[in-house]
């Protein structure tokens, strides 16, 4: 046949009506409707006694949810916000505080301290038949993780389940999975809480040594000074130095009066005198600090050294209460400290418990079936059409199709004549 009518075959094709297409496949259907039935059946009994015949592997689940831990800050409502909010208080700090604590546990559990430990506990190699093997430890454990599934579920808590051939190893698996976790985890927060204590305890003794330092430096003001409290002392001088002043004034007057009064012989005259020289002399002793403290502290602050005691002492005295602040928040940081570092609670709560699965959780037969089903259907009507297009193409386009099997002839021959030569030459 020419090509001009195979085009013209083709037109007539493109131009076919989808009815037409459809009852086409129909036909083609019914023609080849043993063979269809024959493969689909044949295919799907066969894949269904294969999985019956497979091996029956076991699931079993163990649920846990993190313990609640007490922070140590729980007792200190200002600091204890503060961290909350630059832990999760936005996205970003979020973030940056790091991983949760189910993230925690799914990373224990697929960590080699975990892995290597089921592998030991329950002799895997030698169960998964890899004693022979090159690497046997890294095959074990890619094994124990294929038949492993860890999840988050949506409410919080975190499941490990198990696959083994074995319905009571299964659940003992599962159930050593969560010891390891709760022993790792402890271990982990033990370390954590012993960095912490550390560094507390760091803090602590420098916070004792400062707030001693402080003390004897205020001791040592006080005692050079003469002096306890600074501005109590001079609010007194100032009180006491106005009385006296007052006093002067007073006895001056008395003076003037008695000096009109009397002779400056008088007994009266010359004892007002000696009062007001008295007072004034003691008004020089608190202005000036002229009197010696020596052993003995002073109840009043000379006046022209208050501003420059008042402002030392402030500095000291605020050292020192700064000083009594952090002791007042480490100390109970430091106790606590202490507490979490040798507490053994367990770390994680159980939730339940891995039990021995009475069904099989794979292989599913009717998963195995389906698939067959719908895989050897799509299979046979492939081939189906592939005959039905190249038996059409030999009546309807000989030529064409004489072309096509002696390319394909000439290719396969070739390859095997080549094969052949390479195979007998070397």
């Amino acid at each position: 046949m020419s090509t001009e009518s195979s085009k013209t075959m083709l037109e007539n094709a493109k131009m076919a009506p989808i009815g037409e297409v459809f009852l086409d496949f129909f036909a083609i259907i019914v023609k080849w409707r043993k063979f269809l039935v024959r493969f689909i059946l044949f295919t799907t009994l066969v894949t269904t006694i294969v999985a019956f015949l497979l091996p029956k592997w076991y699931k079993s689940t163990a649920s846990v949810f993190p313990a609640e831990q007490a922070s140590l800050f729980s007792g200190f409502e200002g600091v204890s916000s503060l961290v909350k909010t630059l832990s999760g208080g936005s996205k970003k700090l979020g973030g940056l505080s790091g991983p949760s604590e189910a993230d925690r546990y799914v990373a224990i559990l697929k960590s080699d301290r975990v892995i290597g430990g089921m592998i030991k506990k329950f002799n895997l190699i030698e169960i998964y038949d890899f004693t022979s093997s090159s690497y046997p430890n890294e095959k074990t454990a890619k094994e124990l993780i294929d038949n492993t599934v860890v999840e988050l579920q949506d409410e919080g808590n975190l499941t490990v389940s198990v696959y083994d051939k074995d319905p009571k190893k299964a659940a003992e698996m599962a159930n050593q999975y969560i010891e390891l976790l709760n022993e790792t985890n402890s271990e982990l927060m033990v370390q954590n809480a012993k960095g912490n204590r550390e560094f507390v305890e760091q803090r602590y003794q420098k916070n004792l040594v400062d707030l001693r330092n402080a003390e004897e430096t205020m001791k040592n003001f006080q005692m050079k000074y003469g002096v306890i409290a600074v501005p109590e002392q001079a609010e007194a001088s100032i009180r006491g130095g106005a009385e006296l002043y007052g006093k002067l004034a007073a006895k001056e007057i008395e003076l003037d009066v008695l000096k009109r009064t009397a002779s400056e012989s008088h007994p009266s005259v010359t004892a007002t005198e000696n009062e007001v020289q008295e007072i004034r002399k003691k008004i020089r002793e608190v202005n000036s600090g002229s009197f010696n403290a020596g052993d003995n502290m002073r109840l009043l602050v000379p006046l022209k050294q208050a501003p420059e005691l008042a402002a030392q002492y402030m500095r000291l005295y605020r050292d020192l209460q700064i000083q009594n602040k952090i002791l007042e928040f480490i100390t109970p940081l430091f106790e606590q400290a202490k507490v979490e570092e040798n507490r053994s609670t367990p770390s994680v709560v159980v939730l339940d418990h891995a039990g021995v699965p009475e069904h099989k959780a794979k292989p599913k037969v009717s998963l195995f079936a389906f698939l067959a089903l719908v895989i050897s259907t799509i299979l046979s009507l492939f081939v189906v059409f592939c005959a039905e297009g190249i038996d059409r193409l030999r009546r309807l386009n000989p030529d064409r199709f004489d072309t096509l099997f002696m390319v394909i002839r000439s290719d396969w021959f070739g390859l095997k004549h080549l094969l052949w030569k390479n195979g007998r030459g070397s």
